[in-house]
């Protein structure tokens, strides 16, 4: 049983992301359609998708379309009970479900003023008093969250469940834009960025074409204030340690430099991708020695 989802790109859809870890967190089978929003061709690329009209959208095995994320996570956490897409504790999983909901449907001060752009990180911004207040506002269901079911894990429940997908974008919105968090709230935005899954994320919306100019801000840049990614650059040639690229296999094209080797890949994506976070790409750092 194999899903397909279409997602918009990673650097700009909020909604595509929280699709997209459902199944990665998960490792329920996916394969991914890019719908390029904003474009002259986004709804034909949803064809296959019909009714949707926006991303992500999901097909089922049998053809059904499922559209909206949170109709998704429902979907998936009653095909797949087993993927643990919700706290197991009945209390828990309401709170969960409610705070997912309240995410799907309400910060618009927070969504409107502060778009996703995981491509920078902006020094000077100044949050509107509605943005102040929805930042407030997840503050305390964080630390509810976490004061209540927190205990056995890192994430609001514990273990990773799909309210942490549903707030993963509101964390690269804090870092995108500074916004100012307590400490507590600071420390899960920290694990959200450091999560390998939102670190390929990011890696691969780097290099998934250009900029969006509607999503630009006429402020200085900052660094990113996640994890420092370990240097890489590109390099000329095929001549490579490896004869076979370590994600599909096929032969070497395009060539990387790390620590000082020489690694290859089948494509310029496979390896932008890689040098844009190797820690990212658990098959790159076992290849390259971890």
């Amino acid at each position: 049983m194999t899903y397909a989802l279409a997602i918009g790109q990673r650097s700009y859809s909020s909604w595509s992301l929280r699709g997209w870890l459902l199944f990665e967190k998960t490792g329920l089978p996916l394969q991914l359609q890019f719908a390029e929003i904003y474009g002259a061709d986004f709804l034909k690329q949803l064809a296959e998708f019909a009714p949707a009209r926006t991303v992500p959208a999901l097909r089922l095995p049998d053809g059904t379309a499922v559209t909206e994320s949170l109709a998704i996570a429902e979907e998936l956490a009653s095909r797949h009970p087993e993927a643990g897409l919700w706290p197991e504790d009945p209390s828990a999983r309401a709170m969960a479900r409610s705070m997912a909901a309240e995410m799907h449907a309400g910060f618009t001060a927070l969504r409107g003023d502060c778009p996703q752009n995981l491509r920078v990180s902006y020094a000077g911004f100044r949050p509107a008093a509605g943005v102040l207040a929805d930042l407030a506002r997840l503050e305390r269901l964080w630390a509810l969250a976490r004061d209540r079911f927190g205990s056995a894990g890192p994430w609001l429940f514990g273990a990773w469940s799909a309210a942490d997908a549903f707030f993963a974008p509101v964390a690269g919105r804090i870092a995108s834009y500074g916004l100012p968090v307590g400490p507590e709230a600071q420390a899960y935005v920290d694990l959200q960025l450091a999560d390998p899954a939102f670190r390929r994320w990011r890696a691969l919306g780097a290099v998934e074409g250009p900029d969006i100019p509607r999503y630009h801000l006429p402020l200085a840049a900052r660094p990113w204030p996640g994890p420092k990614p370990l240097p890489a650059r590109a390099v000329a040639g095929t001549e490579a340690e490896n004869t076979a690229c370590p994600y599909s296999g096929r032969p070497v094209t395009h060539v990387l430099e790390f620590r000082g080797r020489r690694w290859g890949f089948c494509n310029p994506t496979c390896r932008d991708m890689t040098l844009q976070d190797p820690e990212a790409w658990p098959s790159f750092m076992a290849m390259a020695g971890g």
